[in-house]
């Protein structure tokens, strides 16, 4: 007999170990980012699963014994009616490109895919309304991007901005809208607005939920806990999505990004855009800023924020961001 129950993955160790070794089976690699999961089980044999990580349904998967029994399908409604009860409506799925028919038939609109990803959603704001927003901003020309999590602020990503401003004829800055970072998604947005409020060509806008966000691109989050071959992947999606639907609105012809010799994900992540975005997006990797001999980055900031070395953090932050810090008593 075929019963659902939940998964106390977090809690129960037995029920860990036998989710992630059924995972694995089905070539899945789950990080440790599921809120709530649910399985059906013959007798003591787990034989399908499906989890949710806040509003995103992932790790989706039906022992291929059972693939006749329809209990994807089962999963899938299970999962929406618990967001339902806590009153989500806006939700996403990330999972394999044959489950489209699926997801489909349940009401989902697809986003983008790549050979190994599929990326859906059901509810509004969508993703239709994202580029309805962005499109009021688009400027004729040849318009550069630049996606930047910004936490916080630094001369850095000034710098980053004005050498786009040489080459561009408008720039658009993404701020990242995950909230995965010491500084909160509002702050970080407004303090990348303050520092570049002089440029009348630059136009700061949210990433929102599609662009490197735990939807997109979850493994730039775990930097070098992340397996490379999947945060590849997830780089291909966040990369394909960016220049078949993104770029278009804005007439982006061109992505900036600063070059990172310690991050073997956002490496990837470059590596990926490369190859993804030839040859209708160029993408130029500058080196970073340097002051005083010393590479200018948040990670620094952070830390000296941390140690209290305001004079490193005044060296490396414009001043808009370092009489925040102040007022804030961060500093």
């Amino acid at each position: 007999m075929l019963t659902l129950k939940r998964l106390w993955i977090l809690r129960d160790a037995k029920d860990q170990n036998q989710w992630r070794e059924f995972l694995k089976s089905g070539g899945l690699h789950p990080a440790e980012d599921a809120t709530y999961t649910v399985g059906i089980y013959d007798n003591d044999e787990l034989v399908a699963t499906g989890s949710l990580s806040d509003n995103i349904i992932k790790y989706l998967l039906v022992c291929k014994r059972y693939q006749s029994e329809n209990l994807l399908t089962q999963i899938i409604v299970h999962l929406i009616e618990r967001l339902h009860e806590e009153d989500i409506f806006h939700y996403f799925v990330y999972t394999a490109p044959d489950k489209e028919v699926i997801f489909r038939s349940l009401g989902f609109k697809k986003i983008m895919s790549t050979k190994e990803v599929l990326f859906m959603e059901q509810g509004e704001p969508d993703f239709d309304d994202y580029l309805t927003y962005i499109d009021q901003f688009d400027h004729d020309g040849e318009n550069g991007g630049i996606v930047m999590n910004a936490n916080p602020f630094t001369l850095g990503h000034k710098y980053l901005v004005e050498q786009a401003r040489k080459v561009c004829d408008h720039v658009y800055v993404f701020v990242v809208s995950e909230e995965k970072s010491e500084f909160s998604s509002p702050e970080r947005f407004a303090l990348v607005k303050e520092g570049l409020k002089e440029f009348d060509d630059v136009t700061v806008l949210p990433a929102r939920d599609y662009m490197v966000s735990s939807l997109t691109f979850p493994a730039y989050f775990l930097k070098d806990r992340a397996e490379l071959n999947i945060a590849n992947v997830q780089a291909h999606l966040d990369a394909t999505l960016f220049k078949e639907r993104i770029a278009p609105v804005l007439h982006i012809t061109k992505r900036f990004v600063g070059e990172e010799p310690y991050s073997k994900v956002t490496n990837v992540y470059n590596d990926a855009m490369k190859e993804v975005f030839r040859p209708d997006l160029s993408l130029t990797i500058l080196p970073r800023l340097a002051i005083n001999g010393e590479v200018v980055s948040a990670t620094k900031v952070r830390q000296a924020l941390q140690d209290h070395n305001e004079p490193l953090v005044q060296s490396f932050v414009p001043g808009t961001v370092l009489a925040y810090l102040k007022e804030k008593n961060k500093i």
